[in-house]
């Protein structure tokens, strides 16, 4: 493959792997004010890369560009070797751009209208590979109407984004004026400049005035730095080519810039490094925009952050009540899952005992029923207990449901969306992200997980206490203190019944319902008390957890939720902001990869 189609092939890759770049960050731009000024001004530099890339193989566009009567169009006339365009120093003669170019280069193929520009076919060397415009002149004398100096600052703002360099001519009356280095510092965007002292016949020299001039001027001088000015005697040059002379001296040198520097090749990396520069000139703009726009958006997001912890600490403290109120029905699945764990033995039924203790009194006043009046009146008491069982269990249920209903909407959600929507316009977002319906939806929306959640959470919870309050150890102690009293009871009964009455050598009457009694007693005395140490562990293991479990609800469910549009938006915009930055940074490894070659004399 010949190098130069290769290098063709290599600045297209980049200029394509950059436009994707630069499309998928348009593409991805939140709903923010600054990010979405840049991707206008992206998409504007989109429509320029696409130009550039169809031009690329085009011979480069040399423009000139200069104040009335500074000798554009006589730089024109020299550098073609015979007038092709007419001349005039005191009066605006250039109004409309003038295109020179070999025949077959057409307006089309640059990418420029030609309604727009007036073309002149030559094939001299110099247009070998260089399109030549005579663009207007910006500082139209004031003695011109207003409609016509419009007309020529929009014809030459028009015709300048196709240009690949400007020639800025000026003389020693001209080369201060304010409104021609307002266009150059415009119109430099994106393109190699070439300074030109014409009259060099008539003026004394200003080339280092007018550099310190360009330095002055902030950001022109910064994007030219030590600029090129090269001192010509045009008449003397048009002259020179009229009798076939080779371009001699300044006039020379800035001929040889255009026809061997500014060729083949060279002229494509004219072309990519214009590009990769009005890129540049474009994200710095953008970092600036975003950079205006952060603080806001920091500080919607520390609001975000303030108010969800309010809204979730209302919702830790209403969990807490509901759990506090349907205490009595954690309890009940918590033993009913111990007694599971259990087995049998003593204490096991002790605990099946005592958790079905309403169902056999129930049953046994049912068996003493004597009348239809007596079973109703049974029947209706056990259907009240069992719908007052089965409310407290349903409201257990529910308790996660009510604390979301109740700390998460209301005055709070409503007073929350009302500051947020302040910090919502100062950031330049859309304000129906700050919505109270939207933000009532996201809450629902929140709770429903936060429900399933807390749900699976408590039923792994008690789970776990179940498994920890029925192990060896434990079931070993209170089985232990159930049968040392049913040992006790039974030898004393067994006693008075063996010994004391029969084989003792003084028998004694067998003790009366009395002993029976007081062993009943203090056997029910003794099941009380370790049913209630038993419960008052389960109690004090299942609040304990519940305080725990509590202090995560207020900060992961809610905070993960809340506002969820608003925090993607302030991550997006803060993420953009990253992505201008990088792509930034890979526009200047980008220009570092190929200096751009000197045209200083």
């Amino acid at each position: 493959m010949p190098h130069d189609d290769a290098h063709t092939l290599t600045l297209l890759a980049e200029i394509d792997q950059l436009v994707d770049r630069l499309r998928r960050l348009v593409d991805d731009a939140p709903p923010w004010q600054p990010a979405q000024q840049c991707g206008r001004v992206i998409r504007r530099l989109l429509d320029r890369a696409e130009g550039i890339r169809l031009r690329l193989e085009a011979p480069l566009v040399v423009a000139t560009l200069g104040g009335t009567g500074t000798g554009k169009s006589s730089l024109v006339n020299a550098l073609v070797g015979e007038e092709v365009v007419a001349t005039g120093r005191q009066r605006p003669t250039t109004t409309r751009p003038t295109l020179i170019a070999r025949r077959d280069v057409t307006p089309e193929l640059l990418g420029i209208d030609p309604a727009t520009v007036d073309v002149i076919h030559r094939d001299t060397p110099v247009l070998r590979d260089l399109v030549l415009i005579d663009c207007p002149d910006p500082d139209t004398s004031e003695d011109e109407p207003e409609v016509d100096r419009a007309s020529n600052l929009a014809a030459l703002r028009a015709i300048l984004p196709h240009c690949d360099v400007l020639i800025v001519t000026a003389t020693q009356q001209k080369y201060r004026s304010a409104r021609v280095t307002d266009e150059l510092a415009g119109a430099t965007r994106g393109c190699r400049v070439v300074f030109v002292q014409t009259h060099a016949d008539l003026d004394a020299d200003i080339r280092n005035d007018w550099r310190d001039v360009l330095r002055e001027h902030g950001e022109l001088g910064e994007r030219n730095g030590q600029p090129a000015i090269f001192r010509v005697d045009l008449p003397a040059a048009l002259e020179d080519a009229r009798e076939g002379v080779r371009p001699r001296g300044e006039f020379g040198r800035l001929v040889d810039l255009l026809e061997t520097q500014m060729r083949g090749a060279a002229g494509r990396r004219i072309r990519r490094d214009n590009f990769l520069e009005l890129t540049a000139d474009a994200l710095d703009a953008c970092r600036t925009q975003l950079d205006d726009g952060l603080p806001a958006v920091r500080q919607l997001q520390t609001a975000l952050e303030e108010h969800r912890r309010k809204l979730t600490a209302s919702f830790a403290g209403e969990m807490r009540r509901e759990l506090v109120d349907g205490r009595r029905a954690w309890e009940q699945r918590l033993l009913a899952r111990a007694v599971g764990r259990w087995g049998f033995s003593p204490f096991a039924l002790l605990l099946r005992l005592y958790q079905g203790l309403g169902a056999l009194l129930g049953g046994a006043l049912l068996f003493r029923a004597r009348s239809p009046a007596q079973l109703a009146l049974l029947g209706a008491a056990e259907g009240a207990r069992a719908w007052g069982r089965h409310r407290a269990t349903r409201r257990a249920d529910r308790a996660a449901e009510r604390a979301v209903a109740a700390g998460l909407e209301g005055e709070s959600l409503g007073a929350a969306a009302l500051v947020l929507a302040g910090y919502v316009d100062e950031a330049g977002m859309p304000r129906t992200l700050a919505d109270p319906d939207r933000l009532g939806r996201e809450a629902r929306a929140a709770g429903a997980e936060i429900v399933d959640r807390i749900g699976a959470e408590l039923d792994a919870l008690i789970g776990r206490l179940a498994t920890r309050h029925t192990g060896w150890f434990t079931r070993l102690r209170y089985e232990l203190l159930l049968l040392a009293m049913l040992g006790v009871l039974f030898y004393r009964l067994g006693k008075n019944f063996f010994w004391d009455s029969w084989l003792a050598p003084d028998p004694v009457e067998i003790a009366g319902a009395e002993l029976y009694l007081a062993a009943l007693f203090w056997l029910a005395l003794w099941c009380v008390v370790l049913l209630w140490m038993f419960t008052a562990r389960l109690r004090r293991g299942l609040r304990r957890e519940i305080g725990r479990l509590a202090e995560g609800w207020g900060e992961e469910p809610v905070a993960s939720r809340m506002f969820g549009e608003l925090e993607r938006t302030c991550t997006a915009a803060v993420r953009f902001r990253a992505d201008v930055e990088r792509l930034r940074a890979e526009v200047a490894r980008l220009q570092n990869q190929v200096p751009r070659q000197s045209g200083a004399p």
